[in-house]
This record gives structure tokens, C-alpha cells and sequence, in this order.
């Protein structure tokens, strides 16, 4: 039951290099979640965020809300006009733009 003085000088000395490894699997872990779960995200933002600087007059997009519409105006401050039915138009926040179904081409 009791340690020996032999075994508990040899425990000892390995202080520095066991503190040390108790570390590595510590950072491997936020190493691998980092490339599996905050750099995927990060680059799906930076789609949307392109996604959304695209939009353009005529453009079909749906919002998160899930509603569905043409883009009729673009506007500066970060909102866009889109026509739901006819007549029928909101004002939405760029940025609830979930989707582009469909895109206009630029008139030459």
C-alpha cells in the first residue's frame, strides 16, 4: 500500500516534461475544433456577406423569414425593396437575405 522511497524520488523528477504533455492533447483539441467547426463557419459568413453585396434590381430572393420576392430597389443603408405580389412591396435588411434563386445579368 505504501510508496517506497525509491518510487517516490523517481516521480519527482518528471515533473517538467509530465506538465508539458498534459498540454498537447489540450491543444490538438482546440486545434482540430478549430479547422472542423469556427473555420467552416467562417468561410460560410464570408459567402453570405458576398452573397448579399451582390444583390441587385430584379434578382429573386427569399428572406430568412421565408418569404419570397423580386428585388425592385437597392439602397444604400442596407436595405433593399422587394416586391412580394404585385404592388406589393418591403423593405428588407440586406443581411435577412437567405438565398439568391435566381440572377439577373448586368445590362451591356
Amino acid at each position: 500500500m505504501f510508496a517506497t522511497p525509491a518510487f517516490a524520488q523517481a516521480a519527482g523528477s518528471a515533473g517538467a516534461t509530465s506538465a508539458l504533455t498534459s498540454f498537447v492533447p489540450l491543444i490538438l483539441i482546440f486545434g482540430i475544433m478549430y479547422f472542423i467547426l469556427i473555420r467552416p463557419q467562417q468561410k460560410k459568413v464570408k459567402e453570405h456577406k458576398a452573397m448579399v453585396e451582390a444583390v441587385r434590381r430584379g434578382d429573386q430572393v427569399v428572406t430568412q423569414g421565408g418569404i419570397l420576392g423580386k428585388v425592385t430597389k437597392v439602397k444604400d443603408d442596407g436595405e433593399v425593396e422587394v416586391e412580394i405580389a404585385e404592388g406589393v412591396r418591403v423593405r428588407v435588411i440586406r443581411s435577412t437575405i437567405s438565398q439568391v434563386i435566381s440572377k439577373t445579368e448586368p445590362a451591356s
